[in-house]
């Protein structure tokens, strides 16, 4: 079966084909998260009550990057309309703008989770708890800038709790286990690390097309400037789910 490209919309579908073979990805990829969001709200409904993690992120940074992206969007949405009107240094400038926000967004998200694989549960031979960012770790001694508590489930709500904490220095041979906060932790940093990873891999990959289409792609608006055009809107429909799925992902995983 033929499939010719077109730059113009199909008298079958309304929409040309690489349109229709975007909305065709994108469909299965409502379904990958749809399915991972499913995950999400049945493992912490079937939580016993008080366990469940509240005010381990932080709301600031995660509606920063919530603003980011919805900048991007718009930024991305004035640059195909700036292909549209045939302004190519226009275009230019807006997508550079896109590209340049989603790498802040990424450096947050780096930001995030250096500071979460940085902070390490430590149980101690004696029974007591301590909790707190790592500052250093040798053959004799561990330093984490932290708390003592009484039980495990103590850390589970960090709501209203003080930032700052001193320094614990604790003797190697007095440590139990110790353990970061990973994705091996518990079911909620699983969670977390896997749709926030997942969805970080499908930002780099639109910045990846922008990059192209922004760079060595560009060379085709001189020869074809509608096909151009057209790979423009379909990776700013792509960019557009993109900030459609954090959108779910900072309420479910900041805000509850």
């Amino acid at each position: 079966m033929d499939i010719p490209y077109t730059v113009q919309p199909r008298p079958d579908t309304g929409v040309y084909n690489a349109k229709v073979g975007m909305w065709l990805f994108l469909a299965s990829e409502v379904m990958l998260f749809g399915g991972l969001f499913s995950a999400y709200i049945m493992l912490r409904v079937a939580a016993p009550e008080g366990t469940w993690p509240h005010g381990w992120l932080s709301i600031p940074l995660g509606t920063l990057n919530t603003l980011i992206l919805a900048l991007s969007a718009v930024t991305v949405l004035l640059a195909w309309a700036a292909c549209k009107a045939r302004l190519f240094d226009r275009y230019k400038f807006l997508q550079g703008i896109t590209l340049l926000l989603g790498v802040i967004f990424l450096g947050i998200k780096g930001y995030e989770y250096h500071d979460k694989l940085t902070h390490y549960t430590a149980v101690l031979k004696d029974g007591r708890i301590a909790d707190g960012h790592l500052v250093s770790a040798t053959g004799s001694e561990v330093v984490l800038k932290g708390e003592f508590v009484a039980e495990r489930s103590d850390l589970a709500d960090r709501r209203g709790r003080a930032k700052s904490h001193e320094e614990i220095r604790i003797a190697r041979d007095q440590v139990q286990k110790m353990q970061r906060y990973g994705p091996a932790y518990n079911t909620y940093l699983a969670l977390y690390f896997t749709l926030t990873g997942l969805h970080g891999l499908h930002v780099i990959g639109g910045l990846v097309v922008f990059a192209f289409l922004w760079g060595p792609g560009s060379r085709l608006w001189r020869t074809d400037p509608d096909r151009f055009t057209n790979r423009v809107e379909v990776a700013g429909l792509f960019w557009h789910f993109v900030d459609l799925v954090w959108i779910f992902l900072f309420p479910v995983l900041y805000l509850t």
